[in-house]
């Protein structure tokens, strides 16, 4: 009889240990993390900003334990590509922030290092672009500013961020569409918004792009008016047109995202994706959205994926358009 029941009683046992490991594995994987948030860009930026928010709400949420950012900028965010992807391969403790400015970026500068490269883990938020002028501009609405960029597409000087960046991207993009020459397109890149503004304040700029959040306090002071905004409907509490409400067909939104490094392991990317997952669906991120005024754009991993596909092909055409790319 014992020897019958022997190979029972270890098989018991084993089903009992494998469904305490079958609980704890779960357990395991939703551990906080100790987690390095790579910025490519200089502090105070969109991606700096971005980044610092979600290591403030992480911390907060219990997403993560400790949580460090590093700012590595330079050439619309490729510099910090090329070092995060040689420096994160199959690190599951390494994220970086990126969005649509380096999808154009990789373009504009020839970057050796791709996006394919790194593993997609969320689209975070969408900022929504606008176009302002100077508050005593000859042009009061996006129709007249239309009409001079058809007249003479090089006489209407554009400010914005990083050249082949999103502010670029929507610069070419309307010139385009309103029937001006791409070729001739007068773009004035600046690494600040505060730079951009100053210009603006100056006289010495027509238009310039950026996130409504970069101009809310100068069009609230009738410094600034605000023509369009670039997304696929009004923004609320922000009662400015569309472009497309008033007859241009462009769109486009500064998007922002969160990718891992190359080779990291299916758990890995789940652990990652179940951090920033609690992180953008807590209460603290929703007063952080408000707050910077950007809108909520999740997309888990495979989503995000297939938009960022779809979003390098848009960028691609626009930027060969206007001669920043082949």
């Amino acid at each position: 009889m014992y020897t019958f029941k022997q190979p029972m009683l270890m098989g018991a046992r084993a089903l009992a240990i494998g469904a305490l490991l079958a609980c704890a594995a779960p357990a395991m994987a939703q551990a906080p993390l100790e987690l390095k948030i790579i910025a490519p860009a200089g502090p105070g930026g969109g991606w700096d900003t971005a980044s610092r928010s979600l290591q403030q709400v992480m911390l907060s949420s219990g997403a993560a334990k400790n949580v460090q950012v590093i700012n590595v900028p330079g050439a619309g965010g490729t510099v910090g590509l090329a070092q995060f992807v040689n420096g994160a391969k199959g690190d599951g403790k390494q994220i970086m922030t990126m969005g649509i400015t380096m999808l154009g970026a990789v373009l504009t500068n020839r970057s050796p290092v791709g996006l394919d490269t790194v593993t997609p883990i969320a689209r975070i938020t969408a900022d929504p672009l606008v176009i302002v002028v100077p508050a005593n501009s000859p042009h009061k609405t996006m129709k007249d500013l239309a009409a001079a960029i058809k007249a003479d597409t090089s006489r209407v000087v554009w400010a914005g961020g990083s050249a082949g960046g999103a502010d670029h991207i929507l610069a070419g993009l309307v010139a385009r569409t309103v029937g001006g020459d791409v070729r001739k397109l007068n773009y004035v890149p600046f690494s600040g918004g505060g730079e951009a503004l100053a210009e603006m304040l100056g006289g010495r700029v027509t238009a310039g792009v950026s996130g409504y959040n970069e101009f809310e306090s100068m069009i609230k002071a009738g410094k600034l008016r605000i023509l369009a905004v670039a997304s696929g409907k009004r923004v609320a509490g922000m009662n400015v047109p569309t472009l497309k409400e008033q007859g241009i067909d462009a769109e486009l939104v500064n998007w922002r995202g969160i990718v891992a490094g190359p080779g990291i392991t299916p758990q890995q990317r789940q652990v990652l994706s179940a951090a920033v997952e609690k992180t953008l669906k807590s209460p603290e991120w929703s007063k952080i959205l408000k707050m910077r005024g950007w809108e909520a754009a999740y997309l888990p991993p495979d989503q995000f994926a297939a938009f960022m596909k779809t979003e390098q092909a848009h960028v691609k055409g626009i930027l060969v358009s206007i001669g920043l790319a082949k």
